[in-house]
This record gives C-alpha cells, sequence and structure tokens, in this order.
C-alpha cells in the first residue's frame, strides 16, 4: 500500500496573508510543516502542492517536493486531487500548511483506520479532539463533530453539538481537526460532486462526504500544537517552539 502525504499550500490566506511563508524560529511555517511531516517516517512521499511560485521556491530550494497547480482551486481537497490524479497512491494524507507542528502519533493512529479490523470498509478518516472549555464549544470557528459508537461521523456543524438539552447528563464535545486520510478514489469522486446543501450552510467541506452517504471515521488526539491562523497564533507559536 502506498502511501503519501500532501500539503496544500495557498499563499494569499484570507485572515493572514502569506502566513506560510512568516518565520517560527529559524525557517518559515510551510517549512516546518513539510520538514515535521517529512520526519513522521510515515509516507513514501511527501509534496507541497501550491499556487505560489513564493511557496513552490521555498520548499524546492531547501531539497523538498512541491507542485504548482495548474487550475484555481476553492479547496484544498481540490488542489490534491489534481495533483495526486495521474500518481500512483492508495492513501492520501492532506496535511494543513498551517499545521507546523506536525506529530507522528496522531498521523500514525489515523493511517491504522485503514489496516484495522473492518479497515476495508473505511473510505476517509480524520482526526478530531475534545473540546473542554464553554467558550470554544460554543464558538462557531471550532467545528464539532458526533460520532456513532464505531468512531463514524454522524454530523459536523458550527453550532453546539450535540446539544445539552438535558443538563444532568455530561456530555462530551469533539472539535473536528482538518487532517484527513483518504483513499485515493474516494478524494477523486469527492472533487466531482457538486457542493452539497448542508455544506453551503455551514460552510463545512466534509459534509458533502455525509451527504453523500460516506461517513468518515474520525480517530481521537489530544495533541496538535498551534495552528497558525492569525498574527497572535504565530506568537503563540513562537513561545510553544522554545
Amino acid at each position: 500500500m502506498k502511501i503519501a502525504a500532501f500539503i496544500p499550500a495557498r499563499y494569499a490566506a484570507t485572515r493572514f496573508p502569506a502566513k506560510l511563508m512568516q518565520v517560527l524560529g529559524d525557517k518559515t511555517v510551510i517549512r516546518h510543516t513539510y520538514d515535521n511531516t517529512v520526519a513522521t517516517g510515515l509516507f513514501d512521499d511527501v509534496y507541497v502542492v501550491t499556487d505560489s511560485e513564493i511557496i513552490f521556491n521555498e520548499i524546492s530550494a531547501n531539497g523538498g517536493k512541491a507542485i504548482m497547480s495548474i487550475k484555481t482551486h476553492e479547496s484544498g481537497s481540490d488542489r490534491i486531487a489534481e495533483a495526486a490524479a495521474n500518481m500512483d497512491i492508495d492513501i492520501i494524507v492532506n496535511v494543513q500548511g498551517d499545521e507546523p507542528f506536525v506529530q507522528r502519533e496522531p498521523l500514525e493512529k489515523l493511517l491504522a483506520t485503514f489496516t484495522g479490523t473492518d479497515g476495508d470498509t473505511v473510505k476517509v478518516a480524520s482526526l478530531m479532539q475534545e473540546l473542554k472549555d464553554p467558550t470554544l464549544i460554543a464558538d462557531p470557528n471550532y467545528v464539532k463533530v458526533a460520532v456513532d459508537r464505531n468512531m463514524n461521523s454522524l454530523f459536523f456543524s458550527r453550532s453546539v453539538i450535540p446539544f445539552p438539552r438535558n443538563t444532568a447528563l455530561k456530555s462530551i464535545y469533539y472539535e473536528h481537526i482538518g487532517v484527513y486520510a483518504f483513499r485515493k478514489e474516494s478524494l477523486l469522486q469527492f472533487t466531482n460532486w457538486p457542493m452539497t446543501p448542508l455544506e453551503a450552510a455551514e460552510k463545512i467541506e466534509c459534509l458533502r462526504y455525509l451527504e453523500y452517504g460516506i461517513p468518515l471515521r474520525m480517530v481521537v488526539t489530544t495533541y496538535m500544537g498551534v495552528e497558525i491562523d492569525t498574527p497572535e497564533d504565530l506568537i503563540k507559536a513562537a513561545k510553544l517552539l522554545k
């Protein structure tokens, strides 16, 4: 089984333009992400897929593998699908470019879903972590996910799910972390499907899978570092790096 990691990397991020080229410690954010993904030792290949010559040159000049997107894409999934379409790959892992603290253990657990006792039924898998802060649970910027007994996703929402109607019961809340693993054919299918109503309403890409009848196998992780979305996040990351 051939496994490759793809890191979609867009230069013009809305909330923090050029965030992937910001210097964090001794190198840029995107190089931290790339180098740490390679360092896990889990992948046959690791690629950065980008629309930016600046990012392409940053990776290539430092010995990494980068691919320039041919088309303009709405999502990282579309960008990866274009790059991987003609490659001999079985499993594709989408690592977000703004996750510089990539570690082996969460990705290893993610990949294990495809080789477990029912691994042949898993088409897409993703990560989640428990949310305990009530402020974050209520924050629509934190996408929540509800799962069944087999850890398959039931729904993703920016709203609070489950809603605590029965306050006597203690509910567990999970935040969806946007790191995915796909069977190649499932990713290519996804990018050929039109956007679905729930996806459009919530602005949550993976709802498209659910609306087409494909659950995501969710994996709990406890540490993902700091995602770089704002200048304040970069400051937090710099402190964590030290």
